[in-house]
């Protein structure tokens, strides 16, 4: 898997189409390996007034569970049309906090449609309690509580076009929470119309509005059946171009939006389905131009929470460069360079998984384009780069991933990476206990020694040789450490430097 040679002297067509083969294979490798676990959540709106029973903080306590008595004696409180109505219902809505009540609740006959009856009353208070009531059992993790508020779906949908911006949105985030649990939920929702619903939502010029939106699309689209059924629904709507309007205008227009629609296109970008029709309205350079406004704000009063935004959107990046199409879209700028190390420069310290982000963009940048591999030299971002090579296992995994591509594309690199300290900071890398980085770093040995063979006699002198050696015992080490070891003991300028077939076996 790691091997990707098999040419000459210089690169070959041959050996061209192998080297892409076999970094589409470590590239699948690495998404798999580091994308991120389901942002499957469930966000709960609750008020940060006290609750009416005790004093209570409501968001904060959660209720002891109540008995099936007790339950039932509430809901006869909800259905009785007394004055006290509004009263027992905020009382159920705090009782409803608890997971065995929610339980509890949904098993007793006429619950929900006692619920439902109420939702839909032209009593605005009343409707909104009840709302909520709905909201604290579309929060629960047992998918029985979720299936029974499937008879609440439809309504929920009709109300998304209300004027109420506070309904609404409990409405959007009633809906996210119930997509969640219930695939049966979803499979209801659809032939309901809600990606017509959302699609018209979406122009809405409310912020909390499209906020909720984006969080009930990205649990849509999150769902295992997304690829087949779900994201071909909102390819033929107006969706794809709104959210990417509404991702590039987060500075201006609300980071909240942004945040979620980014995440959105992340995972149609994941489902490998869409990504030609993206590309087709410009994402690459709308993208990329956001990065660069992004990355302009870093230096300066960065908006609060603006690496919410930009890890989605160097995803974005990072995997749609990955996709064969993405070919046919060339994005030739430095200033991307410039915008990734900044990014990476403030970031660092205080919110570090950024740093994988970058390099898995710069990976991609760099896989097939030398316009970016001498770019990355020319301005001077090496020193940078290597510095990155203790941060983490995938961080030095990733740099030395883009070294490995800058050395590739022939002689004339590997003799500016000679020139930079980068042998030195290699051996401690030889030295890790990490087999998937000592080998990336023996791929990059290998790379630096056939093109520009001074480099292996100076690895000799700085005692490469000892930590090559280590490795002579590693079961799957130890064939590519000798083929190196074989290289660096042959005279400077032996025919050993040639690709010879021993060293090419041990690197394919």
């Amino acid at each position: 898997m790691w091997g990707r040679r098999q040419r000459g002297a210089g690169p070959s067509g041959r050996g061209a189409e192998e080297l892409r083969a076999r970094r589409r294979e470590r590239e699948a490798a690495l998404r798999k390996a580091r994308r991120q676990e389901q942002l499957v959540s469930k966000r709960l709106l609750r008020e940060d007034t006290a609750a009416e029973d005790g004093g209570q903080d409501g968001a904060e306590i959660v209720p002891d569970p109540l008995s099936e008595d007790e339950v039932l004696e509430l809901l006869r409180g909800v259905q009785r049309g007394s004055e006290d109505r509004k009263r027992s219902l905020s009382r159920l809505r705090w009782a409803l906090q608890n997971k065995e009540t929610q339980q509890k609740f949904v098993r007793l006959d006429g619950s929900i449609r006692t619920l439902i009856g109420l939702f839909t009353s032209s009593l605005a208070d009343m409707q909104m309690e009840a709302a909520r009531c709905l909201h604290e059992l579309s929060h629960s993790s047992d998918p029985a509580v979720a299936e029974a508020c499937l008879p609440v779906t439809s309504y929920l949908l009709t109300y998304l076009s209300g004027h109420s911006v506070e309904f609404t949105e409990l409405c959007l985030y009633t809906l996210g929470n119930l997509v969640v649990e219930s695939e049966a939920v979803r499979k209801q929702l659809l032939p309901q119309g809600i990606i017509p619903v959302l699609a018209s939502c979406i122009q809405s010029p409310h912020e909390a509005v499209l906020e909720g939106l984006g969080y009930v699309l990205s649990q849509l689209l999150q769902a295992k059946e997304a690829p087949t059924e779900i994201i071909p629904l909102v390819l033929d709507s107006v969706l794809p171009q709104h959210m990417l309007r509404l991702v590039c205008s987060g500075l201006k227009a609300g980071i909240g939006a942004a945040v979620e629609f980014a995440w959105c296109l992340h995972y149609i970008i994941c489902s490998h389905t869409a990504n030609a029709a993206l590309l087709s309205l410009g994402a690459l350079p709308a993208l990329t131009s956001l990065l660069l406004d992004l990355a302009s704000e870093v230096p300066q009063d960065a908006p609060e929470g603006l690496e919410l935004l930009v890890c989605p959107v160097l995803r974005c990046l990072g995997n749609l460069l990955a996709e064969e199409t993405a070919y046919e879209v060339q994005i030739q700028d430095e200033r991307l360079l410039i915008a990734l190390f900044l990014i990476l420069q403030c970031f660092l310290q205080q919110h570090p998984f950024i740093v994988q982000e970058c390099l898995w963009l710069l990976n991609n940048l760099t896989a097939d384009e030398p316009f970016f591999c001498s770019a990355l030299l020319s301005l001077d971002l090496l020193p940078a780069l290597l510095q990155l090579l203790p941060c983490s296992q995938m961080a030095s995994v990733l740099v030395l991933t883009v070294l490995c591509n800058i050395a590739e594309k022939g002689p004339a690199y590997c003799q500016r990476l000679h020139g930079q300290p980068a042998l030195p900071l290699l051996l401690p890398t030889l030295a890790l206990p990490d087999p998937e980085a000592v080998g990336q770093c023996l791929e990059l040995l290998h790379l630096l020694f056939l093109h520009w063979p001074e480099a292996a006699a100076d690895f000799v002198r700085q005692g490469g040789h000892r930590a090559l050696e280590q490795h002579q015992s590693t079961p799957e080490l130890q064939e590519r450490a000798q083929a190196l070891l074989d290289m660096v003991r042959q005279p400077l300028g032996a025919s050993a430097f040639s690709p010879c077939h021993a060293t090419l076996s041990a690197f394919s």
